[in-house]
């Protein structure tokens, strides 16, 4: 099956209710209310009818960080350009937008992410571009890069590390959301703080997890 933006709006509207963010109430998202449901549904229809697993429809503790240290810290994004990279729902999207950006793009390569974030933009009533090519290693046109929950495994860290420091020396400020995990190159980044934010039990195990904002270091020469 071949999805076009509408259909895939209208999916996420079928599968999905409009909620607050737990940990960013300002915030609301397309949610969806039965995990397994819909984390199955996609499952079973990934061959048939194309469909990647729905990250974009749960709020990650790494992004809802992010998003919190952004709204509760809006001088670091107002009237700056920013980007955020790896969106999904577009959560950090939108809060840079609320913290008063002068203008945002959500970057993700799944086009099931844009089709949320746009319609969460509109659920907020905020402007949010996107970009749907795959931005890793490409000069950029921002002031700020936003980043979470993006080092979830050994390859996407060692195509990342080498881009962020490169972005950095360039002059754009790198901020990370991350549950600490084993992949976050620890000796990059200095934190900044960390959170116990709300997770899904169906999806994590677990109901609170400790998350941590991190800035990406200048590499030494």
């Amino acid at each position: 099956m071949r999805w076009t933006d509408a259909a895939r709006a209208a999916f996420i509207l079928d599968n999905t209710a409009p909620e607050p963010v737990a940990f960013v109430e300002e915030v609301r998202l397309h949610l969806a209310s039965d995990v397994h449901a819909l984390w199955h549904k996609t499952q079973d229809d990934l061959d048939a009818l194309d469909l990647a697993p729905p990250f974009w429809a749960f709020p990650w503790g790494g992004g809802q960080g992010l998003a919190r240290f952004i709204l509760d810290r809006a001088d670091i994004v107002a009237g700056r350009i920013v980007t955020d990279f790896a969106s999904a729902s577009g959560l950090v999207a939108i809060a840079a937008a609320m913290a008063g950006a002068s203008h945002v793009t959500a970057a993700d390569i799944d086009p099931w992410a844009r089709s949320a974030s746009k319609l969460n933009a509109d659920l907020n009533a905020v402007r949010i571009a996107f970009e749907g090519d795959d931005i890793v290693g490409r000069t950029l046109e921002t002031d700020i890069l936003l980043a979470g929950d993006v080092f979830y495994d050994r390859n996407m860290a060692d195509r990342l590390a080498p881009w962020f420091d490169r972005l950095t020396a360039e002059g754009i400020e790198i901020l990370i959301g991350d549950p600490f995990r084993s992949y976050l190159p620890r000796e990059s980044v200095r934190q900044i703080t960390s959170y116990n934010v709300p997770v899904s039990k169906e999806i994590e195990g677990i109901t609170l997890r400790e998350c941590g904002v991190f800035q990406w270091k200048a590499p030494t020469t």
